[in-house]
């Protein structure tokens, strides 16, 4: 069963998220908050799988409340969906950097959230092209690396570096198959050789680095 916590100031989104969750037999709301300093409180005692985090909260923001959850829950975090109408500011971009697992749209198709919650608790990330391609390239833009850190060339093999960039163009499994004509389950074991090296807890994080390190470029 998968164990999520709502967070958002909207007293009807959590309900209707409530809901929608609701009719998935392996996912279980176990608490709701308006405000990130609840969030950090209810995540320490409930440890939630997956935590559905506004961004903007008036009681406080879910961005200092992401921090401190992952921060608290060294050893065993919790993932945190981001829930926001994707402005495309420093909020959301900050989140990305602090270690979210994805991004949902507030108005997007209720089994798209309930698969959201799914990919995430499952430690996939969410590398949605409605959303997360957006957040690549304006994350590219805000970081621009000239040439990859030694370092970070070190650590992967050509193959893995392959792969790494053309998920940070947005690409699926599938698709980075088809591009260097190799099967899915191929990419999927070279893509988590590759997260195990850079320390990555799923996609979106590898994407961070990718970018970070100049292993990426806009």
């Amino acid at each position: 069963m998968i164990r999520v916590l709502l967070v958002d100031d909207q007293a009807m989104v959590r309900a209707g998220f409530r809901v929608i969750l609701g009719t998935a037999e392996d996912i279980e709301v176990v608490g709701e908050c308006a405000d990130g300093p609840r969030a950090v409180e209810l995540a320490e005692r409930l440890k939630p799988d997956v935590i559905c985090m506004d961004v903007r909260m008036p009681g406080g923001d879910g961005l200092s409340a992401t921090r401190e959850i992952l921060s608290r829950a060294v050893d065993d975090p919790p993932k945190v969906l981001v829930v926001t109408t994707f402005d495309l500011d420093e909020y959301v971009f900050g989140a990305l950097e602090a270690g979210v697992a994805g991004f949902v749209l507030k108005d997007t198709d209720p089994d798209e959230l309930v698969d959201a919650v799914r990919r995430v608790a499952r430690g996939q990330g969410l590398v949605d092209r409605a959303v997360t391609r957006r957040v690549m390239d304006e994350f590219a833009r805000r970081t621009p690396a000239d040439r990859p850190a030694p370092e970070a060339a070190e650590l992967l093999t050509e193959r893995e570096t392959e792969i790494v960039r053309l998920l940070a163009r947005g690409m699926s499994n599938a698709e980075i198959g088809r591009e260097l004509f190799i099967e899915t389950s191929t990419v999927k074991s070279h893509l988590g050789r590759a997260m195990t090296k850079i320390g990555a807890r799923d996609r979106l994080q590898t994407v961070v680095w990718a970018y970070r390190n100049g292993v990426a470029r806009p």
